[in-house]
């Protein structure tokens, strides 16, 4: 069992926040591409972000290829780190919003409620197209990536960040495509919804059918962009997880 030291980058310690956001990346990237957002929160708000193994600093350890042993570990390194009367909230892009919802419904099964979930930029279980799972060859990783906008050419371009990118990447996207939401009950929390107005690969309706997805409230947010808009529209999508969860706006 990973120690939960190592599963989560807490990049801006607030012992006494009555909320705690547990974000989860997308494929191919950890928990530096969301650092920054710990300065963002309102200070009532603790980020936590997952670690995927075989990154940063789970670098050496073996990539996983299967969402079920994925957010199976996340959802046990939740339970481990709760504390009396905090609130937890799950947050997802892409590939992470799918292990966001994955956790949560491991965690609902505990006993243990989220207080709510935010799924961004991933079509809805209910709307996901069935996509044959293989490993890509490093040529589709290339056009996958630049589709998506997620990974900079130059670091195609470069032949050392190359060979770091493309493994994790071959990876992930493996793990993506074997996903099959198992059925079973849908979420008690509520689920907010965020997608780009020109994310081609992701349409505004696959995305609305989230809310079939909970029990509790729905809500969904078109935002100016492509499939990467969080960081262009890194404001707007602040206000989006303040008002999920409760939180004052900051500024």
């Amino acid at each position: 069992m990973t120690d939960p030291a190592e599963l989560f980058v807490v990049p801006l310690a607030r012992p006494h926040a009555l909320r705690r956001l547990v974000c989860m990346p997308h494929a191919g990237s950890g928990a530096g591409y969301y650092r920054r957002w710990s300065r963002l929160l309102d200070e009532s708000v603790e980020l936590w972000i997952a670690q995927y193994p075989g990154r940063e600093n789970r670098f050496d350890e073996p990539m996983i290829s299967s969402m079920d042993v994925l957010a199976a570990e996340f959802a046990d390194g939740v339970a481990r780190t709760e504390v009396p009367g905090r609130d937890t909230a799950l947050f997802g892009h892409s590939m992470g919003a799918a292990a966001a919802y994955e956790v949560a419904r491991i965690m609902e099964g505990r006993g243990m409620d989220p207080a709510h979930v935010f799924v961004s930029g991933r079509p809805a279980p209910s709307a996901d197209p069935v996509v044959p799972a293989r490993l890509m060859s490093d040529e589709e990783i290339v056009a996958e990536g630049e589709r998506h906008g997620g990974a900079a050419q130059e670091i195609f371009d470069d032949p050392d960040l190359r060979a770091l990118v493309l493994p994790v990447l071959r990876n992930d996207y493996l793990l993506i495509d074997s996903y099959r939401s198992p059925d079973g009950p849908v979420l008690r929390a509520g689920v907010t919804a965020l997608v780009g107005d020109r994310d081609l690969r992701v349409p505004v309706d696959a995305v609305r059918r989230w809310r079939d997805h909970t029990r509790g409230a729905f809500h969904m947010t078109v935002l100016e962009g492509d499939h990467f808009f969080l960081r262009p529209r890194e404001h707007e999508v602040m206000d989006v997880l303040h008002r999920g969860l409760g939180a004052a706006v900051a500024p």
